[in-house]
């Protein structure tokens, strides 16, 4: 698989990675499998996927808990990244940047992933409560310590705006501004994807003049864009799309025509191509530092994101793709 850089040093990673919270958090809680997702994080290792992407939160605790079972044999395959910042409650989650407590973090986020180094640390949230340079400062003692590799910043914003260019993302900017005056800043993770472009227009710009990694989230769309779901099926009460604002049938049925679009475009690219594998394409085809992270616990879809890597599109391809409408949502 093509290898794509983290930051300005010489950390490399695949160009699909794995966004391992489906595993464990979020959507339904019904089809999780843990032997299942082990074995799909194997298959992404065997094919070149080796950025596993986790965050203490999710389970919360169990994904790293479950990453550390692959991790045990394999540490040498994978690149890993985990995040701190935020905790979990019954009905709640609230942030936490008090330097004592990412050293904590990051300790107990070693256990249990069965490592010795995370290779990417990333800050979930900022603290509204501690002035970010404070805990940014805390996560690079990490670093100087040797149980950090690099710094990662989770965007802030990523549903505040409603159109592109509305400066949804005016937050994590300066955020990023306040930190990279602390310790270098290796990546960024925002939202990226055909229905959800916004940080093509600040955000990824300034990433790219620093050399900064992006490692985009939700590129298929919390999987709309797959081309799988099917308007009005419905979701399990404990998946969040039951409460997105896109997944409504009539939204999901409005935003079709994206669907169709990225349909036709596999199909020109050959038989087993799907909307899906251009869909993480036109990600990729934003710029050489950009990671895509589709989030999956199926050795099937690891194995079909993977290969999106080698998928190449064309001038036209991308063109059809700008000329697509834009996703609607019910605020629309």
């Amino acid at each position: 698989m093509e290898r794509r850089r983290i930051g300005t040093g010489a950390l490399q990673v695949g160009a699909v990675g794995l966004g391992c919270m489906p595993m464990s958090w979020a959507y339904s809680g019904s089809r999780r499998r843990g032997e299942e997702s082990v074995r799909a994080v194997h298959r992404a290792l065997d094919l070149g996927s080796d950025l596993l992407d986790t965050a203490d939160m999710y389970g919360p605790f169990t994904n790293e808990l479950l990453l550390g079972r692959v991790l045990r044999e394999r540490r040498a395959d994978a690149f890993v990244s985990t995040k701190a910042g935020l905790l979990v409650g019954d009905q709640h989650i609230v942030a936490n940047g008090r330097p004592g407590y990412v050293k904590r973090a990051c300790d107990a986020s070693l256990r249990r992933l069965q490592t010795d180094v995370i290779d990417l640390y990333q800050l979930h949230r900022a603290d509204p409560e501690v002035p970010v340079e404070e805990t940014w400062g805390a996560m690079a003692e990490l670093v100087r310590a040797g149980k950090v590799r690099a710094l990662g910043l989770c965007a802030v914003g990523a549903r505040g705006g409603r159109r592109a260019g509305s400066g949804r993302y005016d937050g994590t900017l300066r955020q990023l501004q306040r930190v990279q005056q602390v310790f270098p800043v290796s990546a960024v993770q925002a939202e990226l994807s055909v229905w959800s472009p916004e940080a093509l227009t600040a955000l990824l710009p300034w990433c790219a003049e620093r050399g900064i990694g992006f490692l985009a989230a939700m590129p298929l769309g919390n999987g709309f864009l797959t081309g799988t779901l099917t308007p009005g099926e419905g979701f399990e009460p404990d998946d969040p799309r039951a409460r997105h604002p896109r997944f409504t049938a009539e939204m999901m049925a409005s935003n079709q025509p994206l669907v169709a679009g990225l349909r036709r475009i596999a199909r020109r690219h050959g038989a087993d191509v799907t909307p899906a594998q251009v869909a993480l394409a036109w990600v990729l085809a934003q710029g050489p530092q950009v990671i895509a992270l589709p989030g999956t616990k199926r050795e099937r879809w690891a194995r079909e994101n993977a290969a999106a890597a080698a998928l190449r599109l064309t001038p036209e391809d991308l063109a059809e793709v700008a000329a697509l409408p834009p996703a609607l949502g019910s605020w629309d």
